[in-house]
């Protein structure tokens, strides 16, 4: 049995991990990494740290508008389906590589699996909104990390097809842990821990000076793993990294030691969807820097806080204590391997 899986994000290489691993001798996977994260802190070393296997193709589409980068993915993307001829296509999340995948597959008619689907935020300013609600669509199965992602796609009428299976993220967190991969602590005194990447807190110079100065006004010191985009706007704008004295810059992480710098922190600040969950697993409060999110799940015992206008309030938040963890949350770790068999038994 062929399939073809498609990746082109940090938060995809994670995903694709397990699932690659679940699928060892049971599946005969080909794999087209878009390009889309091409900055080598951004790709290369998740490939290098994880032991994956290299993409079967490398498209190089890189950055650009939305328009022309989905479609440029998509001929690429077109030619290399129609020649492999796969049973299958797998596609992860919600990122303009997902779309590209999903809208090719399906008009070629070929099944299209969509893992983390259901997801939503209800923020059609976010493009990947847009990206998911498109694929869930147009997905033959739907594999969904909670309850309330099915119910999400009920209400768009979609009914069948739908398998929860937990959070594919989780199952490797939870083999990162169980196999004490983490590592001793980086950075010896209290600090809180930050990434930030999306357009609105970014793309204008007033919203990321007044972000950065917040955080720089914290009574721990704040190290933050900057986004090569984060990074590039900065210098746009012309706000000087040593203004913010209260804050360490440092490069993207790989993912261990992202996971290290998660683990010893007093608490994460963050407007990334994926390490608002990984925070959750690995017990730390959070502040999401956002008026919504899809994991609204982690917000419910006050171990994730969502802030935006007022963020004086950021260390108020991290003042909660006597917080409760569900171990269950999101499945049982399990899921790239339920995932796998359900594809299997799909395309016999």
């Amino acid at each position: 049995m062929k399939i073809v899986t498609i990746i082109g994000a940090r938060p995809q290489f994670i995903k694709h991990f397990s699932f690659e691993k679940a699928c060892k001798e049971k599946i005969n996977l080909i794999t087209i990494h878009t390009g889309q994260h091409y900055d080598a802190n951004m790709s290369d070393i998740f490939f290098n740290e994880l032991g994956m296997n290299r993409p079967s193709y490398m498209l190089n589409v890189g950055s650009g508008n939305h328009g022309s980068q989905t479609a440029s993915m998509m001929v690429e993307i077109e030619d290399i389906i129609e020649n492999e001829k796969p049973d299958g296509v797998v596609v992860y999340g919600d990122t303009n590589s997902t779309l590209a995948g999903a809208l090719v597959s399906s008009k070629l008619h070929i099944p299209v699996f969509h893992i983390e689907a259901g997801i939503r935020s209800y923020n059609k300013e976010m493009p990947e909104e847009i990206n998911r609600v498109l694929t869930d669509h147009v997905s033959t199965c739907l594999f969904v990390p909670s309850e309330i992602a099915t119910q999400n796609l009920k209400k768009e009428g979609i009914v069948n097809g739908i398998y929860n299976f937990g959070d594919i993220m989780k199952d490797l967190v939870y083999h990162v842990i169980n196999n004490e991969l983490i590592s001793e602590r980086i950075i010896k005194e209290r600090y809180y821990y930050v990434t930030l990447h999306r357009p609105y807190n970014t793309d204008d110079k007033e919203r990321l000076a007044y972000v950065l100065n917040s955080l720089n006004d914290l009574t721990s010191r704040v190290v933050m793993a900057i986004h090569p985009r984060t990074n590039n706007l900065m210098k746009t704008f012309e706000l000087e990294k040593e203004v913010f004295r209260n804050i360490s810059f440092i490069e993207p992480q790989s993912y261990f030691d992202n996971l290290t710098y998660l683990h010893h922190c007093e608490g994460l600040i963050t407007d990334s969807g994926g390490m608002q969950k990984e925070a959750y697993w690995l017990k730390k409060k959070c502040v999401t820097i956002r008026k919504e999110t899809e994991w609204v799940e982690t917000l419910e015992s006050g171990n994730n806080t969502l802030l935006f206008d007022n963020l004086s309030s950021i260390e108020n938040a991290f003042d909660q204590t006597n917080l409760i963890w569900d171990d269950k949350l999101y499945g049982d770790s399990n899921a790239s391997k339920n995932i796998v068999n359900k594809i299997i038994e799909t395309l016999k």
